[in-house]
């Protein structure tokens, strides 16, 4: 990598070896019985995480919001929501986290705030408002009445349904919301949203936090002239407007100032970049280390492969598709930038459901799953519950949804005339509610969550998959991620080593190497319930690092959802 020698440790960043693991505070663990996990609950469980492995601790969203969007619509950027405790809570959490020998992350939304916070509230006031160009405000469409159909200033869709432009009715014009209409996108062409967005960060890093995870940050760049989007195919009421917002065209002269103005002098931070829709090349020039950007970004490209145009359009996976996309990412960013490596987050449905078997071989497919991520060259993320294989909810009725994406797709397919049941059946394998259920701590009521009513349904699943039954079975989930972090902390090979994939056309069979020095490694994953034949010359007799079957097997073979990392010694 440009700028690093993988001879000298001293020169490799600390993220490097580093595995993260985020935190849903609202599904984490409640310590008063409201139904709502909070920061203490968080403290009570920090020996878990510790016991697994993780560095880093990443929290979504605690700041005083109206939960319109379950906090990514932020009321108040330098404040606890009281639902989860409060400020001094907060850092009382972070010194515990800090005596646990972990670093802890915010997760920072600044393309947008609520339209509750008093920036939107003085800027709403009237045109002539100081703020007023703090968001983005435009008149009606010309020739149309504000309020009538067609009359948004553009085209451009939400990306929670409807259009992205909402008309205030006590000044006459809209503003735009590429989310929820509680939740007006900021204008970062005006230096003073800069500088108070900067000063912000500074103050929460004075309090001791060690970074930040930024919510779309490549959106903050707009095209000023928001011209209408282009129109594919029958179209529609609104559009797709992303080529005027997807990594703008002052997105890298931002991302440079607020390194600056806020993380200079300060190395030891985490800076990761949501950036939906980026590209490789993109993320090349986002996350070198030369041009003091961020640390590394949060790509979607292989959360799409199951997907047709919409995420509602849900197909079985290809596994072909799954590594080509991946081995690109890898390729693309092995010797400049840094790659993140994730399957499940708050947005993402969980992943033994969605690649795996949550069945009959939910253990086994989870740990291969976990595996053949972690053994990638980049910094892996564990999300809550990830540790021990929990599967997709239920998701029984519409009443069980919580999230305001689903249920705005819901009503508006049910309003267009589509058959309730089918709507909810294709909103059931993607919708973000499934990652969004309570932690399962143990098998007493509620899974040990909550001695109140969770705010959210538990998986009736948790009697049988919680943290109390896998940390006592060391042949669990639980454990083979310990295994696989500490595995990361103990090898410069799986953190530097050269990346090669094998097998390109395999649709059973995962695998590829990693290399540094005369070191090697093969990594296997069968993503199959059957049985896989693999041969692989020079690895016969090979050691067997780490496998996710108690007995070993003969040959390369693999068993249902099996993995395996095998070790070699190579010339130079």
């Amino acid at each position: 990598m440009e700028g690093w020698d993988a001879d000298v440790a001293p020169t490799t960043p600390w993220w490097a070896d580093a595995v993260v693991y985020q935190i849903y505070p609202r599904s984490f663990a409640d310590s008063d019985g409201d139904g709502i996990g909070d920061l203490a609950g968080i403290r009570s469980r920090l020996d878990h995480l510790r016991t697994l492995g993780v560095d880093v601790l990443w929290l979504s969203p605690v700041y005083p919001s109206p939960q319109d969007d379950a906090g990514y619509d932020i009321r108040d950027y330098q404040g606890i929501d009281p639902v989860f405790g409060t400020l001094e809570g907060f850092d009382e959490l972070l010194a515990d986290v800090h005596a646990h020998g972990m670093k802890l992350v915010m997760d920072l939304v600044v393309n947008h705030t609520s339209d509750e916070h008093a920036w939107f509230e003085e800027s709403r006031a009237s045109k002539d408002s100081p703020k007023r160009d703090w968001y983005w405000w435009r008149p009606a469409r010309e020739g149309l009445e504000p309020g009538t159909p067609g009359a948004e200033p553009t085209n451009w869709g939400s990306f929670f349904s409807g259009s992205a432009w909402q008309l205030d009715d006590a000044t006459g014009e809209y503003y735009l919301h590429l989310f929820s209409r509680k939740q007006p996108d900021l204008n970062w062409e005006n230096p003073e949203v800069r500088q108070a967005v900067c000063a912000m960060m500074r103050w929460w890093l004075d309090r001791g936090v060690d970074g930040f995870r930024m919510d779309v940050i490549n959106m903050i760049s707009k095209d000023p002239a928001l011209p209408d989007a282009h129109v594919v195919g029958s179209g529609g009421l609104f559009a797709d407007g992303g080529a005027y917002y997807l990594c703008g065209p002052r997105i890298h002269e931002f991302l440079q100032e607020m390194s600056r103005e806020v993380f200079t002098g300060r190395p030891e931070l985490l800076t990761v970049g949501e950036m939906p829709g980026v590209t490789v090349d993109e993320a090349r020039l986002f996350t070198d280390p030369a041009r003091r950007e961020v640390d590394m970004v949060f790509q979607f490209e292989h959360m799409g492969v199951d997907q047709g145009l919409t995420k509602w359009d849900h197909h079985p996976l290809k596994l072909t598709d799954l590594k080509a996309t991946l081995a690109r990412w890898q390729a693309g960013l092995a010797d400049v930038g840094w790659n993140s490596l994730y399957w499940n987050n708050h947005d993402q449905p969980r992943v033994v459901s969605r690649f795996g078997d949550d069945g009959e071989h939910r253990v086994r497919s989870a740990t291969m799953l976990a595996t053949v991520l972690h053994l990638h060259r980049g910094t892996p993320y564990v999300y809550q519950g990830e540790e021990l294989g929990m599967t997709n909810a239920p998701l029984r009725s519409v009443d069980e949804l919580r999230d305001i994406e689903s249920i705005n797709h819901y009503r508006q397919e049910v309003a267009a005339g589509r058959d309730p049941e089918q709507v909810l059946a294709s909103i059931r394998p993607m919708a973000r509610d499934n990652a969004r259920t309570p932690m399962q701590w143990d098998a007493s009521p509620h899974a040990g969550f909550t001695t109140g009513t969770p705010w959210s349904e538990v998986n009736p699943n948790y009697t049988e998959v919680n943290a109390a039954a896998e940390t006592a079975d060391p042949d669990s989930v639980f454990h083979h991620y310990r295994r696989l972090i500490a595995l990361r902390h103990s090898s410069r090979t799986v953190v530097l080593g050269d990346f090669t994939l094998l097998l390109h056309d395999d649709e059973q069979v995962y695998a590829f190497t990693r290399r540094l020095g005369n070191e090697e490694l093969l990594v296997l994953g069968n993503f199959s319930g059957s049985d896989a034949e693999v041969e692989l010359e020079g690895w016969e007799g090979s050691e067997l690092v780490l496998g996710n079957y108690r007995e070993p097997a003969e040959g390369l073979g693999l068993r249902p959802w099996e993995a395996r990392v095998h070790r070699r010694e190579v010339g130079r």
